[in-house]
């Protein structure tokens, strides 16, 4: 069994988001136990599983993610992943429908090699800042937002991008906060520089302290930063030590995340599935 390391979010290796993929030939998935002990092993934060389904139906292949230590419901970089290997391979042209736990995704790839995935946007509802939240981070928040089901992260407005970059949170602390994680942003300091915002992603109760570029993050952080600034199209920077770039379409209900991506690693799976 092939398996890839793909860096995501990023037209050079060793930076953004890297996801393991692996294609499967069967029709179905494995147990659950076996992709699970397979993306502890892997050790990224999101390990894409996808198998091609019949055609016909709403969905070209069926796609499952897991952390090392649990399956997610939704997860851009490893998709964007996924769909990077299908089209390097050969393994799919055109426009990929893929069925997931969030509903049926899209991918589409440009003749660059850039990647535009549909996705649905993630719901917003004001509340008020959970306790202890402010001493975990180290920083004052300045509003906090509930992202829905699916993602289930606190997204938290900070003051300015360099109180996003000088974080240094509690991380166990913040497990207590939220249900999956916590993604903290600022608007750019200089939207010259080539991005409308920034972020930062921290998420403990899934075994990832700080996730390097957070795909589906920016299905919330596009419909928050497109209302502040007035734009529909915006681009973010994940400011993490690998960094990356998520370019953002908001389209009411569904959100298009645009990025590129590079196949670091390809080498095999020596057991079974």
């Amino acid at each position: 069994m092939r398996i890839r390391i793909v860096d995501t979010f990023t037209d050079r290796p060793f930076s953004g988001n890297p996801a393991g993929v692996l294609i499967l030939d069967s029709d179905t998935f494995a147990d659950d136990d076996r992709l699970q002990r397979i993306a502890m092993e892997v050790n990224l934060s999101e390990t894409a599983f996808a198998h091609p389904l019949p055609p016909g139906g709403e969905a070209d292949w069926a796609l499952r993610w897991f952390t090392p230590t649990t399956e997610v419901d939704m997860c851009g970089h490893a998709t964007l992943a996924t769909a990077h290997v299908l089209h390097t391979t050969g393994a799919a042209t055109g426009t990929v429908r893929f069925a997931a736990r969030c509903g049926i995704l899209t991918s589409d790839t440009r003749p660059d090699g850039a990647i535009t995935l549909d996705f649905p946007t993630s719901p917003l509802t004001p509340e008020a800042t959970p306790a202890g939240l402010a001493a975990a981070l180290g920083a004052e928040p300045l509003s906090v937002q509930d992202t829905g089901p699916h993602i289930g992260d606190l997204l938290v407005e900070l003051s300015d991008e360099a109180t996003v970059r000088g974080l240094t949170p509690d991380i166990a602390r913040l497990a207590d906060v939220s249900r999956r994680g916590v993604v903290v942003t600022a608007a750019a300091a200089d939207p010259a520089r080539g991005y409308d915002f920034v972020s930062r992603g921290f998420f403990p109760r899934v075994g990832i302290d700080e996730d390097p570029v957070t795909g589906s993050a920016h299905t919330a952080l596009a419909p928050f930063w497109s209302a502040r600034l007035g734009r529909d199209d915006l681009t973010g920077l994940q400011a993490s030590a690998r960094s990356g770039l998520v370019r953002t379409s908001l389209r009411g209900d569904r959100t298009l995340l645009t990025g590129d991506a590079v196949t670091v690693i390809d080498g095999e799976l020596l057991t079974s599935l």
